[in-house]
């Protein structure tokens, strides 16, 4: 993976939204989808995501225009977590 960093730049800057999971007993419902908290920049909502209790991440998502090869179109928390930790390298 660090030749993918070293040649990829990451538009922060990009358009982006924040999603929810409808919830029960701290688990997702798969019979609902996500719907949009908060919209602003992908560095806006990774700084949302990772505002939140770690217990609950795993009901959030960013939705956003996919960058090759590193940022796909939804983000999992485990992607939104691990582009936090590299932001400033990206």
């Amino acid at each position: 993976m660090g030749d993918v960093i070293a040649d990829s730049k990451v538009d922060f800057g990009a358009v982006a939204a924040l999603h929810k999971w409808p919830s029960l007993a701290n688990q997702r419902r798969p019979d609902r989808d996500s719907y949009q908290v908060s919209q602003g920049t992908l560095d806006e909502c990774i700084s949302a995501f990772m505002e939140k209790p770690a217990t609950t991440r795993h009901l959030y998502e960013i939705h956003t225009a996919a960058q090759p090869s590193l940022v796909t179109d939804i983000l999992s928390p485990e992607h939104v977590t691990e582009l936090s930790r590299l932001r400033e390298y990206l």
